[in-house]
């Protein structure tokens, strides 16, 4: 299944409801995600991003809709997500990539 990495920010108010009443927020997504496919693991993070998810799903609909769920409580601001390859994926991009790029015509060249 593909791999997708979310990070994003909590709100003020979660962080004050945090510090007042920590909780394991891993155990809490790991329901929601093993609904439309799995998690691997939630991190608190430091810099740009309060939190950062790796979960696996089918598909994109299957992300996106663990990741708006998981929104839709209020807690989470400025959310992004990646989905990341394998390196056996990525080899298998590059190698269909390159056989595309043969068919495309770089700007300036002429047929």
């Amino acid at each position: 299944m593909p791999i997708y990495i979310s990070r994003g920010r909590f709100t003020t108010q979660t962080v004050k409801d945090l510090l007042a009443k920590p909780e394991n927020r891993e155990e809490a997504l790991s329901k929601l995600f093993k609904s439309v496919g799995g998690l691997i693991g939630w991190y608190l993070t430091f810099g740009p991003h309060d939190w950062l998810v790796i979960a696996e799903f089918p598909d994109d609909k299957a992300a996106a809709s663990a990741i708006l769920a998981a929104a839709a409580g209020g807690s989470l601001s400025e959310i992004e997500t990646t989905v990341a390859m394998t390196a056996d994926d990525a080899k298998a991009t590059f190698g269909a990539a390159g056989k595309a790029a043969t068919a495309f015509r770089k700007k300036g060249a002429r047929s």
